[in-house]
């Protein structure tokens, strides 16, 4: 660990000569680079000289522990030295954790109606609410590219989440919700159980996902539902079809044709970048017992429960009672706690 540590450090002096270069200076590209590299292995590079550094506070502490003087100042301040020792060490190893690279990506959220008819919808539609809320205390850009709405509720909704490291928080939200209270219907009293899916895909760019356009089917047809003159009238909403995969995207939103088009095309990089990600996952995974933060949609993985008001994540065995404020787009400590659960779980593998 520390032959890498060394060697981070030493690449991060040759980037600084760099940065200092008048030649990288005026290269646009190579000083976006170097500015790129620099800002990633910054952390890791100072943790590693203040704990070089407190190592060697520990050394010459170690001589004062021979003066009988200094003897019990000395140990106060060893204990000291070596608590912040080891506060460095476990920084710079949690650090070193491979960094994933979707992790500054914008993202695809999706979430559906499950089991559960119009509970489900309703459900599926206090998800959303709860999303939208989170990312406008992050200071995200939410853009619902499709809405399909079921009574009061969302039969099934696709929007895009535009921000800095929108990724990084949401990607372990994937998967089936469930929910549990007592519908307005329920003349009884009975608690139903409902659920809707969640999925969190990185935004894909035409760099990320090649797409031959012989491989596309695009129709046309009428748009459908509010919209004013333009609705029934122009063939601006378009449907794709990725014909080697089958998957169909569909784009009614845009009064434009070229605007549905774009948008359509977006979700189908992602969804298609998503595939790619499972493959991997499954090879480097097939050896494996678990697999861990794989975001499978199938998981279940949290459960709200509206009459004890509480929320629990059942992949990390996490629960907390503020599902109200949760709902309300409070769910920051849920992600963080996912963050953390599967942060530790990657540096067991190191």
């Amino acid at each position: 660990m520390f032959e890498k540590l060394t060697a981070e450090e030493s690449r991060y002096e040759q980037l600084m000569a760099e940065m200092a270069d008048p030649s990288v200076q005026s290269d646009n590209a190579r000083f976006r680079e170097n500015s790129k590299a620099l800002a990633e292995i910054q952390p890791l590079v100072e943790h590693f000289k203040r704990y070089k550094e407190v190592v060697a506070q520990i050394q010459a502490t170690q001589e004062l522990l021979k003066d009988p003087d200094m003897r019990e100042l000395a140990q106060e301040e060893m204990r000291d030295l070596e608590a912040s020792r080891d506060r460095l060490l476990d920084d710079i190893k949690v650090l070193m954790v491979p960094k994933d690279p979707n992790d500054a990506k914008n993202v695809v959220l999706e979430i559906r109606a499950g089991t559960g008819g119009d509970e489900a919808a309703l459900f599926a539609s206090d998800l959303f609410r709860m999303y939208s809320r989170y990312a406008e205390r992050q200071g995200w850009r939410i853009d619902v590219l499709n809405l399909s709405e079921s009574g009061d509720g969302i039969k099934e909704v696709v929007a895009l989440i535009e921000g800095q490291r929108v990724y990084s928080r949401l990607k372990y939200e994937s998967g089936v919700h469930r929910v549990q209270r007592v519908p307005a219907t329920e003349a009884s009293g009975r608690i139903h159980t409902s659920t809707a899916t969640v999925a969190v895909l990185p935004e894909a760019e035409e760099v990320d996902i090649q797409v031959d356009a012989k491989d596309l089917r695009v129709d046309t047809f009428c748009s459908s539902g509010p919209g004013g003159q333009s609705v029934n009238t122009t063939y601006s909403a378009v449907r794709i079809t990725h014909i080697p995969t089958g998957l169909v995207v569909s784009q009614q939103d845009e009064k434009s044709q070229i605007k549905n088009r774009a948008k359509a095309m977006k979700v189908l990089r992602s969804r298609l970048y998503e595939m790619e990600m499972r493959k991997q996952q499954e090879a480097i995974a097939k050896d494996r017992k678990t697999q861990v933060g794989t975001g499978e949609r199938s998981e279940k993985i949290r459960t709200y429960n509206f009459r004890e008001n509480r929320i629990t994540d059942h992949r990390i065995g996490f629960t907390m009672h503020q599902l109200t404020e949760a709902l309300d787009g409070d769910i920051g400590t849920l992600i963080d706690e996912a963050v953390t659960f599967y942060q530790s779980e990657k540096l067991k593998e190191q």
